[in-house]
């Protein structure tokens, strides 16, 4: 069960990569608040997970590649005109393709990079001016646990994502003056369809589950409950942190 925070209602929340996995939690969990939610994913058929959440307010879908930031901020716009200037963003979008030291090209760099942290920036830019007029927001920046452990097999998606936590303090810091927060939410290994799909196999699991002080796995919906107490006044407070949700992973 979903806690229900009733400052979230009809606040407007813009979500990447929302079609999918965390995501896709993540609009289920702020439409159950009542929020005005607006969402982007590359794929259009990754959509039909999210009909019939909230027939009273039915989330937005924009068709987008976060990778082209003019297309990502001109979906912004088109969340301003149709649902209102922005309270919530949350950067989810993320690609954890695996790869090689030797063989991964500088193009293979700068597409990992491209989408797994220069939307971070550009998003937060996008959404500053409405937040500055309301005096109020929040930005949440999804990073990860193989940052923290250094994992190996995906060193750029590592490095995107130790990123994410310095964007996240540079940002809390500077627009915090005008009652902007911004926190990194730090997911361990969520046990989504493309988890399952990929990588979980039952060694992987078994390792993980060694590693984790909590020997349960983690769910989407685990990630969704952390990123609603971010977007709420319950954490009025709190900004510039990484709130690590990971099953005391070492």
């Amino acid at each position: 069960m979903i806690s229900q925070y009733t400052d979230l209602k009809n606040t407007v929340v813009f979500i990447t990569g929302g079609g999918s996995g965390i995501g896709a939690a993540l609009v289920r969990a702020f439409a159950s608040q009542g929020a005005k939610v607006a969402f982007v994913s590359i794929q259009k058929e990754h959509c039909v997970q999210i009909e019939e959440i909230n027939p009273q307010q039915e989330p937005l879908f924009i068709q987008c590649d976060i990778r082209d930031i003019s297309a990502l901020k001109k979906a912004i716009r088109e969340v301003e005109d149709t649902l209102g200037d922005v309270d919530v963003l949350i950067n989810n979008a993320a690609d954890d393709k695996r790869h090689s030291i030797e063989n991964y090209s500088v193009d293979d760099w700068d597409n990992s990079l491209n989408t797994n942290l220069r939307p971070h920036f550009f998003s937060a830019q996008a959404v500053l001016s409405g937040m500055k007029k309301k005096k109020k927001g929040s930005i949440i920046n999804l990073g990860s646990n193989s940052a923290l452990l250094g994992l190996p097999d995906y060193p750029s998606y590592v490095a995107a994502k130790a990123g994410i936590i310095g964007l996240t303090k540079a940002l809390a810091r500077e627009i915090g003056r005008h009652n902007i927060r911004v926190n990194a939410l730090i997911p361990g290994w969520v046990m989504t369809d493309k988890q399952k799909r990929d990588w979980a196999t039952p060694e992987a699991i078994k390792e993980c589950l060694r590693s984790q002080s909590l020997k349960t796995l983690i769910t989407e919906t685990d990630i969704a409950h952390a990123a609603l107490f971010l977007a709420s006044d319950a954490s009025s407070m709190m900004t510039g942190q990484s709130l690590i949700v990971d099953g005391g992973r070492v």
